[in-house]
């Protein structure tokens, strides 16, 4: 099918809640798509850092293909083997004892603030119900989440939201523990806040978080959907602390394509549900959980986080030295290869320039080009990137 007619049939069809980049994508391998017109991409998007393994990853594609010959679904009122297996590895290589699984990042934060409130009812007291989330945070799009999310661009329109949200600084721990009130059951936090334009902390934020946590008697949750599986350099984000949280989501990455999301929490915690308490009918699904088992492996024995970080600090370099080239760009920061360059000017235009040279990257907060490509980037690749970037800012 021709591009025009592809994107003729969605616009005709679907509904109009995304601002769409006017191409149609029907192939991907690596770090590159193509178009239904043949034109190559260097793809610095991955997803919005889903396809951490780049496109159609051959140990992903075999496992799903493997997995959709024997069984594809059934209840979980059953057990199946890959999803003791896919829980088995991320808490093998977490700070946690049990999982739940689901489909999304929007999920796993739900059941996260599920189960924060089951917690406290039962251990904490049937008053302590507040969360505590921080401004310019994002944790998704159902109600619970736009309300847990701290930017009103994304709550406009679907007042009234949840009783039982409060708001913070991010990176402010007096301004944290002055939220504190009898009702706060926890604090819930990414540990790199991705939407909001990649603001990394300082080094002692989240074990201050932690600490203040501890010494109130509060749950500590850490929305590792964007930064989690690899992104920044290790496998989780909250690793760099050296702390601990009680409660971690994922999402994104975990199935690098497949739609897979997961709750995780100590055994403590995670005591609190129960039977009934919380579900997903096709969390868990034989497909995602083969794909998840997949990435988690290939991620934790073909040097992927290695390579992220190696290719990472090459990548913030020389987007450093394209900085002190070109003025509009007023910053860089990152980690691993979650990257970003705040501008003096909207981004859009750059964005759409890059897409019309081969490269695609995406900018959030109208003025922070982000830059989340599959960690098996190569060195090569992020000089075509720059490249790219610096005939496009060329003059602005």
């Amino acid at each position: 099918m021709k591009e025009k007619k592809i994107m003729a049939l969605a616009d005709e069809n679907i509904m109009n809640t995304y601002r769409r980049v006017p191409i149609a994508l029907v192939k991907g391998e690596g770090a590159r798509l193509w178009d239904a017109n043949g034109k190559e991409y260097l793809d610095f998007v991955a997803g919005i850092a889903v396809c951490n393994l780049g496109h159609s990853h051959p140990n992903v594609v075999k496992a799903i293909k493997k997995q959709a010959k024997n069984l594809m679904h059934v209840s979980n009122l059953y057990y199946t083997r890959p999803q003791g297996e896919v829980a088995s590895i991320l808490t093998k290589h977490s700070f946690a004892d049990k999982v739940f699984f689901c489909n999304s990042g929007a999920e796993a934060n739900e059941a996260a603030i599920k189960l924060a409130r089951k917690y406290a009812h039962e251990n904490l007291g049937e008053d302590k119900f507040e969360l505590i989330t921080m401004k310019d945070s994002f944790h998704g799009r159902t109600m619970a989440t736009i309300t847990a999310t701290g930017q009103e661009k994304f709550q406009f329109g679907f007042t009234p939201l949840l009783d039982g949200f409060k708001y913070v600084p991010f990176n402010d721990p007096a301004a944290l523990e002055d939220a504190i009130t009898p009702k706060t059951c926890g604090i819930m936090l990414e540990p790199i806040q991705g939407e909001g334009g990649v603001i990394i902390p300082d080094d002692r934020y989240l074990a201050k978080v932690r600490d203040i946590c501890d010494r109130h008697r509060i749950l500590m949750i850490v929305d590792e959907v964007q930064t989690g599986i690899g992104r920044t350099g290790k496998l989780f984000a909250y690793e760099y602390s050296g702390i601990k949280p009680d409660i971690m989501t994922l999402a994104k990455a975990l199935g690098n394509g497949f739609p897979v999301g997961a709750m995780l929490a100590t055994e403590e915690i995670a005591r609190a549900f129960g039977p009934g308490n919380h579900a997903s009918t096709f969390g868990g699904n034989l497909l995602a959980m083969a794909a998840a088992k997949a990435t988690l492996e290939t991620m934790l024995d073909e040097g992927v986080l290695e390579n992220c970080g190696k290719t990472g600090e090459y990548f913030l370099s020389r987007l450093q030295a394209l900085k002190d080239k070109h003025a509009i760009i007023t910053g860089v920061r990152g980690r691993g290869l979650m990257l970003a360059c705040p501008l003096a000017v909207e981004g859009a235009d750059i964005v759409k320039k890059c897409q019309e040279k081969g490269l695609l990257i995406n900018c959030t907060g109208g003025k922070t080009l982000r830059f989340v490509p599959p960690l098996i980037i190569t060195e090569k690749d992020v000089e075509l990137a720059v490249a790219i970037l610096d005939e496009v800012m060329e003059g602005r």
